[in-house]
């Protein structure tokens, strides 16, 4: 019996074939991902150690020089913190929205297929272009909310609302969470679609209230798409650029820009900085993410 195991086992030759067998049909996609997501991160991460001029051209090794004059800046520190405050704020107010908004397309009402397909809209929109009309609706002299407010009588004179760190990134952070509402509504309502009705009835059954029910049955089978509502935002938003861009250019100076926008900045002046920012920030979206998702799955372990 142990001369036909041995027998029946399968060759190397055979093993190697049968690994080998799916790969002319994910090939392709291993191929583009190569090209399209890895290797611009092998550039990014090689560029960030060379001394590059403004024209492109690389000069020769720069060893860690570009590290430690990034960190070196006297904005890095503000950039940082204006990072860290426009994502929790940016995808906290976005995630309790999208709650109501998805709870609230779930119901039955009247046009509520409309309401869902008005939704989508600042979805489908060029984010830039977004922007760019709220930049224009914000314009000190002619913008409709200022004159809105002017002819309410709610002030006196129109304000320059994007000119001002205190109310420019107010603002922008609203953008943002409008742009992102559709994906994250949607999400949310994709996952309150896949709760048993029957899991209600029994709570109204044992005389459960509204409330009640919401956060010991909803949230708790809402938690999977919770969770790829805050992830996907949470690498959309750290990356946001068009947004602020469009609205301040970071301005003025660098009190509105974010680690993202503070790399395109640098790119005018040092283009092995600005790769150095690139792989920073490359870095702390991922320590992000993971740590997220650490965290979640140890809630998740505990609620076992």
């Amino acid at each position: 019996m142990a001369e036909t195991a041995v027998r029946r086992a399968p060759s190397v030759g055979t093993r190697v074939k049968k690994a080998l067998a799916p790969l002319p049909w994910i090939g392709p996609a291993v191929l583009l991902i190569g090209l399209v997501v890895l290797w611009p991160v092998v550039v990014m991460v090689w560029s960030s150690f060379q001394r590059i001029r403004r024209t492109g051209i690389v000069v020769g090794p720069n060893g860690t020089d570009n590290y430690t004059k990034l960190f070196d800046e006297p904005d890095f520190v503000a950039v940082l913190w204006n990072t860290v405050v426009w994502v929790l704020v940016v995808v906290a107010v976005t995630l309790v929205l999208s709650l109501f908004l998805a709870q609230l397309f779930n119901q039955h009402f009247p046009g509520r297929r409309f309401a869902r397909w008005a939704m989508i809209v600042p979805w489908a929109a060029s984010v830039f272009m977004t922007a760019v009309v709220f930049k224009w609706m914000l314009h000190e002299t002619h913008g409709v909310i200022n004159t809105l407010m002017v002819d309410l009588h709610l002030m006196d004179a129109g304000k320059d609302w994007l000119g001002r760190p205190s109310t420019a990134m107010p603002w922008m952070m609203a953008v943002a969470v409008f742009v992102s509402l559709p994906f994250t509504t949607y999400t949310l309502l994709a996952g309150l679609q896949t709760v048993p009705g029957e899991v209600y009835e029994a709570a109204r059954i044992d005389g459960a209230s509204t409330w009640r029910t919401y956060l010991s049955i909803t949230l708790p089978l809402l938690k999977p798409a919770i969770l790829v509502a805050v992830v996907i935002n949470l690498i959309n938003v750290f990356n946001s650029f068009p947004i602020i861009w469009a609205m301040t250019n970071g301005g003025p100076g660098y009190e509105t820009a974010t680690t993202t926008v503070f790399m395109y900045q640098l790119k005018a002046s040092d283009i092995g900085e600005s790769a150095a920012m690139s792989v920073a920030n490359f870095a702390m979206i991922i320590i992000l993410v993971a740590f997220f998702l650490v965290v979640s799955r140890g809630n998740k372990e505990t609620d076992r």
